[in-house]
């Protein structure tokens, strides 16, 4: 039975490309910080890594983008940095389980602030929970990783800058699915992951704004300027900059989940406007059903999805941006598409979805 993979939310397919890049780098690895010839191969293929990775996100220089081992520790490490100014945090409630533990974590005090049914925060209401000498940091996704909705970065950031605190961008779910640059968003500091838009696992970039001095997390070593210490993961580095070298923008992604969407005949979870969400991704929901025997049944049909419900993931809890969206977690599913998604794909899911929702309902759910 062929497959059918939807869920390049949760990770994409490595990139061709970026396989062919990597091969190389695991015969002949070296220290990029050595000065013999060796060495010197690996620090320049790092460094244009990194000048692939600052192209794709719009840096001012490559300079400010600091490699990690994935979007969780970006963030992690964005949020220790920060904290170092203050003791509180302001983040919204759809934001990712890394930002709200982080946070908790490292914050004195957390501020979460409620958003609509769409799961969009206000960001009038974001910044009147800014307190003055104290907040240190607000975080602030560019677009959720359950329902897709974009959230108001733009004016979030324009006022914490008037008010001197720092704002993280969480765009692990965004890069590579819309056009970004990190100079026009103005932020602090922004987190991404190689995976999810088609690099291998193991590595992501921080992206520290030029000129801004904040304490490293990882101590030990001078690598990465002495902002993230520890042996590059060369191999990996590279993969994600021929990945992002590889990214291609356009349309496609928005019109396969159109065709998702047109074709299941289901609510839409977020935001319903192409505008208002990222385009690759959607959540809708499956009413008279529990998620679970949806996803198994799809997947025994070839196809694979994910769901917001706890039973779909490691965690014991519901999604706690469905929950915040006053959602049933239980009853949603996502499908996400990305660079190896074609119209079979699509097909497979259309033709699967109606028969297993048609049995199990028969069943009584």
């Amino acid at each position: 039975m062929a497959r059918h993979y939807l869920d390049h939310a949760s990770t994409s397919p490595t990139r061709p490309e970026a396989v062919a890049a990597m091969q190389p780098w695991f015969g002949a690895l070296a220290d990029p910080g050595r000065v013999h010839t060796e060495g010197h191969a690996a620090r320049v293929a790092v460094e244009i890594a990194r000048d692939q990775v600052a192209s794709m996100l719009g840096c001012r220089g490559s300079r400010e983008v600091v490699f990690t081992s994935g979007a969780t520790e970006s963030i992690v490490t964005a949020t220790w940095m920060a904290t170092a100014r203050g003791s509180h945090v302001v983040l919204p409630a759809v934001e990712h389980s890394a930002v709200r533990q982080a946070s908790a974590a490292f914050a004195g005090a957390v501020t979460e602030v409620g958003v609509d049914g769409h799961g969009r925060v206000d960001a009038g209401e974001v910044l009147d929970a800014v307190r003055p000498g104290e907040t240190a940091l607000v975080h602030v996704q560019l677009g959720n990783h359950e329902v897709g909705t974009r959230q108001p970065v733009a004016d979030i950031v324009a006022g914490c800058r008037e008010r001197d605190v720092l704002v993280h961008v969480d765009a692990a779910m965004a890069a590579g699915h819309v056009p970004l640059s990190f100079t026009d968003l103005d932020a602090d500091l922004l987190s991404v992951s190689a995976h999810k838009l088609g690099g291998p696992p193991g590595v992501g970039a921080l992206l520290v704004r030029r000129g801004l001095r904040l304490r490293p997390l990882l101590v030990g070593g001078d690598q990465e300027r002495a902002r993230r210490a520890g042996f590059e993961n060369v191999p990996a580095i590279v993969g994600f900059g021929a990945a992002c070298e590889a990214v291609t923008l356009g349309d496609e992604e928005a019109r396969l989940i159109q065709r998702v969407i047109d074709g299941c005949g289901l609510t839409v979870l977020g935001d319903p406007s192409p505008a208002g969400r990222l385009p690759h991704l959607v959540c809708v929901a499956i009413d008279g059903v529990e998620a679970e025997p949806v996803l198994l049944g799809l997947d025994q049909a070839g196809v694979a999805v994910h769901s917001g419900s706890s039973c779909s993931s490691e965690a014991l809890e519901p999604s706690p941006v469905l929950e915040a969206m006053g959602v049933d977690a239980s009853r949603s599913l996502r499908v996400s598409v990305g660079w190896s998604t074609t119209d079979a794909d699509v097909d497979a899911l259309l033709s699967a979805l109606p028969d297993v929702l048609a049995r199990l309902r028969a069943l009584g759910g």
